[in-house]
């Protein structure tokens, strides 16, 4: 599914807990990664999270260079860094079949549906019940 044509972009959703993150890559002569129009640095504060956004990048090594435009919502920093990863994977699988291997082979393309479950009547929070007493 690799097109030729320029500035063409290849776009894929990621999601973590309630974050959505629209992943648009470009093939490009020089590299540049933006997230709701701040650098990736800007945005994601600290190398942890900058490490988790980057990594399908550092997963297939590629020599191509890419324009990285991310619109992400929702959630914290944490789950937004997570299902910007995801968006990136996919989009790099519809660029490049061939990467779906390795890129699952390292966790990857694995959707985390883990979220925070609901509150019940009559509890506290999802499980916590109120302090039990005698009279």
């Amino acid at each position: 599914m690799k097109e030729k044509t320029a500035n063409r972009y290849i776009e894929a959703i990621g999601r973590r807990k309630t974050a959505s993150a629209r992943v648009r890559i470009t093939e490009s002569d020089k590299e540049s990664f933006v997230v709701n129009t701040l650098d990736v640095t800007k945005y994601f504060d600290t190398t942890d999270l900058q490490v988790v956004a980057r990594k399908p990048f550092g997963t297939v090594a590629l020599t191509q260079k890419f324009e990285v435009s991310v619109k992400v919502q929702g959630s914290g920093t944490s789950a937004q860094a997570q299902a910007v990863s995801l968006g990136i994977a996919r989009a790099l699988v519809l660029w490049d079949e061939e990467l779906k291997k390795k890129l699952r082979n390292d966790g990857l393309l694995k959707r985390d549906s883990r979220a925070v479950e609901r509150k019940k009547p009559g509890l506290k929070k999802a499980r916590k019940a109120p302090t039990w007493s005698k009279r």
